[in-house]
């Protein structure tokens, strides 16, 4: 083997040419905190929203026990959880267009919250009537 060929067979580190983290790097982040924060306060607006459970303890003392969703909190709710689902959906954009490299993350949390959010906003259009 000549010292040409033994020179390209030899696999050398790409130096990195990023110097700071540019402006959409910043409007991903913030997106992608704005719709985690979105869907942590729609959870605990589905708990005042939803219907209550019917626990022994409540029959017992004649409680009521609200049957049905409250219309303006589900609408809130139902808003909030589009808002969510939109935001991680364009961090996913900016992420694709801004990372071109193999090592870039694969952001399978924006994934994950843009399909809980459409489960839970079929969910919603679904079970509540």
């Amino acid at each position: 083997m000549t010292e040409i060929n033994a020179g390209k067979s030899q696999h050398t580190p790409r130096q990195e040419r990023r110097k700071a983290t540019d402006v959409w790097s910043y409007t991903k982040s913030i997106l992608v905190l704005s719709s985690w924060l979105l869907f942590i306060i729609a959870l605990v607006m589905s708990y005042y929203a939803a219907p209550d459970k019917d626990y022994g303890v409540l029959r017992y003392y004649d409680i009521e026990i609200r049957q049905f969703w409250l219309t303006p909190l589900t609408g809130y709710l139902y808003i909030m959880l589009w808002l969510s689902g939109l935001g991680s959906y364009l961090a996913m954009m900016v992420d694709k267009y801004r990372s071109r490299r193999r090592s870039d993350n694969a952001q399978y949390n924006l994934w994950f919250l843009l399909i809980i959010n459409m489960a839970w906003l079929v969910y919603i259009l679904i079970k509540p009537q």
